[in-house]
């Protein structure tokens, strides 16, 4: 059985083709989509299993990378987002007609204050940077995934050539370290 993890990777990891400066975000709405505009390429990309990313239909993962704040501008309807969890860290705007979530700011102090969460799969344009790791891989038990399936989950991983982890990558865990200890 293979197992189906997001339909950005299934097939395998696509390498960039580098270059890549930035390009339009759109929500899927046929009819007035949201468009949101990012000078920069999707830093950090990986595939995310926390309950909390915008997934598409059918997928266990996200795909979700970053760019800074100041290289996200909301271009066409905005008045369609809004804050899914207000209380949340990471405050994700989504559409509110079709639910995919656009960017996602952090505003309170923290290691990642200043970047914006994107989900690369929505550009429209090519090029963007492709998925590097894969973070939170435990937490899709969190959203409904058998854990019985977890091995075959890592195995796919490990198939097409993606790192694994229960957590974030080890640069972005020293990031989140250095932060915490900066702050005490």
């Amino acid at each position: 059985m293979t197992i189906s993890l997001h339909p950005a990777i299934d097939r395998g990891v696509k390498s960039a083709k580098g270059g890549f400066t930035g390009g339009t975000l759109a929500c899927h709405c046929q009819d007035k989509p949201v468009r949101v505009r990012v000078d920069s390429d999707a830093l950090h990309n990986h595939a995310c299993g926390c309950t909390q990313c915008w997934k598409p239909d059918g997928a266990i993962f996200s795909i979700v990378g970053v760019a800074p704040s100041e290289k996200v501008t909301v271009l066409d309807n905005g008045d369609k987002l809004a804050v899914v969890d207000g209380n949340a860290t990471i405050r994700r705007h989504a559409c509110t007609a079709c639910g995919v979530h656009l960017y996602g700011r952090i505003e309170k102090p923290h290691a990642f204050k200043g970047l914006d969460f994107i989900h690369s799969e929505l550009f429209q344009e090519e090029g963007a940077a492709s998925p590097g790791f894969a973070a939170f891989v435990s937490s899709v038990i969190e959203g409904g995934v058998d854990p019985a399936v977890m091995g075959d989950i890592r195995a796919r991983f490990e198939e097409i050539g993606l790192p694994y982890y229960d957590c974030l990558n080890p640069p972005l865990m020293d990031a989140l370290a250095t932060h915490a200890a900066k702050r005490t």
